[in-house]
């Protein structure tokens, strides 16, 4: 069977959602900081996966998100939408839901909170695949959500022609050669830990979902640029520069602290919705000094390389 022909690949941006000071939900800014990443040339947006806060959102704010998007930046670039739900009934309703509304694709979690066994791993992803006729891509974090998206799994679900794409943030880049080698170019293999992109990428991924993206997306636009011309000075020279904001990718408080990132440079609020809080004591001290030495001694001619025509 066909798989779903997508096109996509390069810098998806695991966009936040942003909050009033009441903390209700503030659609205006969210779609401000959605165009921004656009207009500074990323490939596609990421909207209410974790970076987004998905499992902080009611039923009906995720739909106005949804809604939102799709009137301010829908057509500009693929939206795909985290699908993160307690239940796989939730998870095929909101899969629905999203296809009515119009975005382009979904990043498909496994049901929250339940780590469930292999079978039924693949009967969830399953049955949200049959309830749509979206483009899905799974999303493999086994230290997020304590199961693996194991090859075996993969096989299972290769013959569901609308699964076409993997979001890989396992932190073990060989895991990418792993999929490439099993299965070809079945799926679209994109990396989805920051603090490994550029190894992922050098492996064959054919994009990144970032999240710190949202504080430094020219420079994230930069690095796949150079890697695709095999501007690989280039490319190490921008990455090595990012590597100390990427490793907060891979911390438990990365929201907050990639929301923080987002508002030292102007482009969003670092309000979180609870349990999450904004950072605090020596943590903030320490995230935000090393955005603004970032910001302090940004690559730009690295990134201008890696942009000329």
């Amino acid at each position: 069977m066909a798989r779903t022909a997508v096109d996509w690949a390069g810098v998806f941006p695991a966009a936040t959602t942003q909050f009033t000071e009441d903390l209700s939900l503030d659609l205006d800014e969210t779609c401000r900081v959605q165009k921004a990443l656009l207009d500074d040339g990323v490939d596609g947006l990421v909207l209410l996966g974790t970076v987004g806060e998905n499992n902080s959102l009611e039923p009906s704010e995720k739909r106005d998100v949804l809604t939102a998007a799709k009137d301010a930046v829908g057509g500009r670039k693929p939206i795909i939408t985290g699908v993160s739900e307690m239940t796989t009934q939730r998870a095929v309703d909101y899969a629905k839901d999203a296809e009515a509304i119009g975005v382009d694709g979904l990043m498909v979690l496994p049901a929250m909170v339940y780590v469930p066994q292999a079978h039924e791993l693949v009967a969830h992803f399953r049955a949200v695949a049959d309830a749509t006729s979206l483009p899905i891509m799974l999303y493999n974090n086994p230290p997020a959500y304590r199961v693996n998206i194991e090859l075996e799994t993969l096989e299972e679900l290769a013959g569901i022609p609308n699964i076409v794409a993997i979001k890989e943030s396992a932190p073990d880049s060989r895991r990418i050669t792993d999929i490439i080698r099993a299965f070809g170019d079945r799926f679209t293999v994109f990396a989805g830990l920051d603090d490994v992109a550029a190894e992922s990428l050098m492996l064959g991924a054919k994009g990144w979902v970032s999240g710190l993206t949202n504080a430094f997306p020219e420079e994230s636009v930069a690095l796949v640029a150079a890697l695709r011309k095999g501007d690989t000075e280039t490319a190490l020279e921008i990455y090595r520069w990012f590597m100390p904001l990427l490793h907060l990718d891979a911390e438990h408080d990365l929201v907050q602290s990639i929301k923080l990132s987002e508002q030292i440079m102007g482009r969003g609020s670092e309000r979180v919705r609870m349990p999450r809080m904004p950072l605090q004591g020596a943590r903030r001290d320490e995230v935000t000094a090393m955005v603004k030495e970032a910001a302090e001694n940004r690559p730009l001619e690295a990134r201008q390389k890696a942009m000329a025509a």
